[in-house]
């Protein structure tokens, strides 16, 4: 029996397209609420760039599982080792890359004139935060960075940060976390509090950076506009989040009538 579903946010509850949450993901979760399954936010943005959606959560893994919190109380807080972060802050000055670097509690942008990061901004509907140099980003504790790159671009930089790995969503950025942080991590950690097992989770998402939770729930619906590498980790393949994708899964499976 499922206890609670968890949900990436873009490509998954909000579409690209409209950037909204439709009509049937609204009704699918007055559905699960009325089942008494809990619902929660699994994303790679940070607490503060989440959307307003009408729907009702019961807690976030946010910063693919760096920083995860149920009821107001933290449950998971993992941050990127600070060499690490130094080291990247400094490629990212050598190598003029636009970077984001999100902290426990807001997130700033070294560029704000990057044509790059302006349009993924406008792309996934998020402010462009404070600007803020890179050399005074050095030293901060950061849980997660945005890297404005080209794939290519990956394996120098894991090369040069042994404790990072690179969870790519996008074709022209890559979010960049500590190594041992991952959404099936944070669901772990909300689950643990719960006493409900992975088995009587579902999750559902469209992005690389979504096939750990996948893997980990009891049932991974990936998104029918999911890229084939993310659907291989599925139990499930679902139509895409503009087509009720949601809605249908969890009918499908019998979750919800």
């Amino acid at each position: 029996m499922i206890k609670a579903a968890f949900f990436d946010i873009d490509g998954t509850l909000v579409s690209f397209k409209t950037h909204c949450v439709s009509e049937g993901t609204v009704r699918a979760f007055e559905k699960l609420h009325a089942q008494g399954i809990r619902t929660f936010i699994s994303t790679g943005r940070p607490y503060c760039l989440l959307p307003e959606m009408p729907l009702q959560f019961d807690g976030y893994v946010t910063m693919n599982g760096g920083y995860c919190f149920m009821g107001g109380e933290v449950c998971h807080k993992n941050p990127i080792p600070q060499a690490d972060a130094d080291r990247w802050v400094n490629y990212a000055k050598e190598h003029d890359i636009c970077t984001m670097i999100f902290t426990e509690h807001g997130m700033f942008v070294n560029k704000l004139d990057d044509p790059m990061g302006v349009s993924i901004s406008q792309e996934v509907k998020i402010e462009i935060p404070p600007q803020l140099d890179t050399e005074k980003m050095l030293g901060l504790e950061a849980y997660q960075f945005i890297a404005v790159m080209e794939p290519e671009e990956d394996a120098r930089v894991l090369e040069l940060l042994p404790h990072c790995r690179l969870p790519r969503w996008h074709a022209h950025f890559s979010d960049l976390i500590n190594f041992n942080n991952s959404k099936a991590v944070g669901i772990e950690s909300i689950i643990s509090r719960l006493g409900i097992s992975k088995e009587e989770c579902i999750g559902f998402g469209d992005g690389a950076n979504d096939i750990e939770m996948l893997d980990y729930c009891g049932i991974g619906v990936a998104m029918g506009n999911a890229k084939d590498e993310v659907k291989q980790h599925a139990d499930f393949v679902t139509t895409s989040v503009d087509e009720e994708g949601i809605e249908h899964a969890l009918k499908s499976l019998r979750i919800i009538k």
